[in-house]
């Protein structure tokens, strides 16, 4: 039987051994004694086999859940949204500096070693496994290919590893957990760890499709093996993990230094070199709606296969992260789960390509325009848009197609042509989408999430309305165009063409004006900065911003302090300053405009990397704590 990501999916593949694979550890890599994954019934049978390598498949990190039905939720730990159903969210303990090496939700140190050892098995045995005489020649071929698969998988859960702890334990066999010595393993230094992805992923290239059929769409590539070399030579150059002289404290017992010490230019020639491998494969940043740069953007994050995306993670249809983005109330029927901070708002330049601060931007936050809009994903292409902000007038595309502010409109058929009402308006029984609707169902910011939502789910119509049909992009290849720019950036010392050509394949997608436009476009601080917000905008709440900010180190400035939105919660008495019925959206709406804070966030030196779980700590002599911890 051809084994096909479609056909095992998730809900059948781990039958053997998923309940096994995620019991807790007690001690260093400690996975699961007695687990099926070891049992004949596996390895004795080439279908059961096919089902553990799918398992893999099921372990991918994910930007939108599982199930596709939700956003990771490392985005409201950053500078991007707040996330408001409790104070029993995760975010809220990092927003606030309460996690530690006992306590670190976002943290997969056994999950990840748990995957590890799972890869390790599969490679172990996968040759052993009997074929039935009618089908070796068929599997004489797919066999070496599934352990390139597997292989790419131990790869990426080392480097989820690296990008949350640093130096990490290489594992590349299956420990036996009764052999003490084994188990008692140290920390490899970064640039090992870095060493042992990069050569991983370029041993298992050649061995890889360039593409899948259709029926194997989400299985492992030839450019997702050269997209994680460049993604972890990227991290490997980045301030974080290259010379950063925070970490010299950071030793094994036998005074091997894990964090390098000296800053290496040639680091971002190699995250270049790598970078510019998976930007000469054939996936293209496509403008592959004619005259619509708003849709050409949106329709990734609701499509099946895009030509951009370089591998994704397959999730089944649903209707589920829709409905957590959708505003609340009205037409919508959806949760309002996240409140974008006004701090994302502010990163989007206006169309003229300049940041919103600059002289000549055209950016004016007063007043208000009205007129016919391009809004192409729905079923009327054009909108009529009334009194909004001249704040929102004339932005990048992608701010349209990732937010929603007061004022705008979504698939005009299905909501009546209804404008999304997020200021207060404590008379119309909450249908303003904020305020007066119970707990956590309304946004405190005045903005929603739109990016990722299918212009043909209908929340409102459960039964009969079409889910939508997306997957999760795991690589797409806009991340290594933007690393090309920023790697030659570094190592040239300035802006190279090359660089100016990269940044602005990706600006050109959606209209953007090429640079440099501005004169710091031409410095190396200012390219930077250019850079870093381009990522910032290109892949808002794709979960991202949470591991770039880190190793920029730039955390403590961008997620340290208050984070503000639109007054979409005023007081009593700034309502009765207006002189208007309180519980009028025109008092609501004389009132929003205005900065007001959301949350306080604390983001301290040792935040930059996650502390080693203190029960490997008590449990392994050899292993050290990270600094800070």
């Amino acid at each position: 039987m051809k084994f096909s990501i479609k056909r095992i999916k998730y809900y059948t593949i781990a039958l053997a051994f998923t309940a096994a694979g995620f019991s807790s550890c007690k001690k260093f890599l400690d996975v699961v004694p007695n687990e099926l994954v070891t049992d004949k019934q596996i390895w004795g049978n080439i279908n059961n086999a096919n089902a553990a390598l799918g398992h893999l498949y099921s372990q991918l990190p994910n930007t939108i859940g599982a199930d596709g039905n939700t956003l990771n939720e490392t985005t409201a730990a950053t500078d991007e949204c707040f996330h408001h159903w409790g104070a029993g969210y995760w975010p809220l303990k990092y927003n606030t500096g309460a996690w530690n090496s006992a306590d670190n939700p976002f943290g997969e140190w056994s999950l990840q070693y748990q995957n590890i050892r799972k890869a390790n098995l599969f490679l172990e045995n996968i040759d052993k496994v009997p074929i039935p005489t009618d089908q070796v020649s068929y599997y004489a071929v797919k066999v070496p290919h599934y352990k390139a698969e597997a292989r790419f998988m131990r790869a990426l859960f080392h480097f989820q590893l690296f990008k949350m702890y640093g130096a990490v334990p290489i594992v590349k066999s299956s420990i036996q957990i009764t052999d003490r010595e084994t188990t008692m393993s140290p920390r490899n230094s970064v640039d090992e760890v870095v060493d042992f992805i990069v050569s991983e992923c370029e041993a298992i290239a050649p061995e890889l499709l360039p593409h899948h059929p259709d029926a194997d769409l989400g299985r492992v590539n030839r450019g997702a093996a050269l997209a994680l070399a460049a993604r972890t030579l990227l991290y490997a150059a980045s301030p974080l993990f290259n010379g950063n002289t925070m970490y010299a404290d950071v030793v094994n017992k036998d005074g091997k230094q894990l964090f390098n010490q000296q800053y290496s230019k040639e680091k971002w020639r190699l995250a270049a070199d790598a970078a510019k491998k998976v930007m000469d494969l054939d996936f293209t940043i496509d403008r592959a709606i004619g005259n619509d740069p708003i849709n050409s953007y949106a329709r990734l994050f609701y499509t099946r296969n895009w030509t951009e995306i370089i591998m994704p993670r397959m999730v089944p249809n649903t209707k589920n992260l829709d409905l957590e983005l959708f505003p609340f109330g009205g037409p919508w029927g959806g949760w309002g789960k996240y409140s974008p901070f006004q701090e994302l708002i502010d990163a989007y330049e206006t169309n003229t390509g300049y940041p919103i601060d600059y002289p000549g931007s055209g950016y004016n936050p007063e007043g208000f325009w009205s007129e016919w809009f391009w809004a192409g994903a729905g079923a009327t292409e054009w909108v009529w848009l009334d009194n909004i902000s001249n704040r929102f007038k004339n932005r990048d595309p992608r701010f349209y197609a990732t937010i929603t502010f007061q004022g705008s409109k979504f698939n005009a058929t299905r909501t009546n042509n209804t404008p999304i009402r997020l200021a207060w308006w404590g008379g119309n029984n909450g249908w303003s989408q904020a305020w007066p609707k119970s707990s956590g169902t309304f946004t405190v910011s005045g903005y929603n999430v739109r990016k990722w939502c299918d212009p043909k789910v209908d929340p409102t119509n459960w039964w009969t309305s079409p889910d939508a049909q997306r997957n999760d992009p795991l690589f797409r290849v806009t991340e290594f165009y933007l690393a090309y720019a920023e790697a030659l950036n570094e190592y040239n010392e300035g802006p190279t063409q090359e660089a100016y050509n990269a940044i602005n394949a990706v600006r050109r997608r959606v209209d953007m004006p090429g640079l440099p436009i501005i004169p710091e476009d031409i410095t190396q601080a200012g390219f930077r900065k250019r850079v870093q917000n381009e990522k910032r905008i290109e892949f808002a709440f794709e979960g991202h911003r949470f591991w770039d900010v880190r190793r920029w180190m730039i955390a403590k400035t961008v997620d340290n302090g208050i984070m503000h939105g639109l007054n979409a919660r005023p007081t009593t008495a700034e309502l009765q300053s207006t002189g208007l019925d309180i519980n009028s959206e025109a008092a609501g709406l004389a009132v929003f405009y205005k900065s007001a804070p959301i949350q306080t966030r604390v983001f301290l030196d040792r935040h930059y990397l996650m502390p080693i779980p203190q029960r490997e700590i008590d449990v392994n002599n050899l292993m050290v704590q990270n600094h800070g911890w």
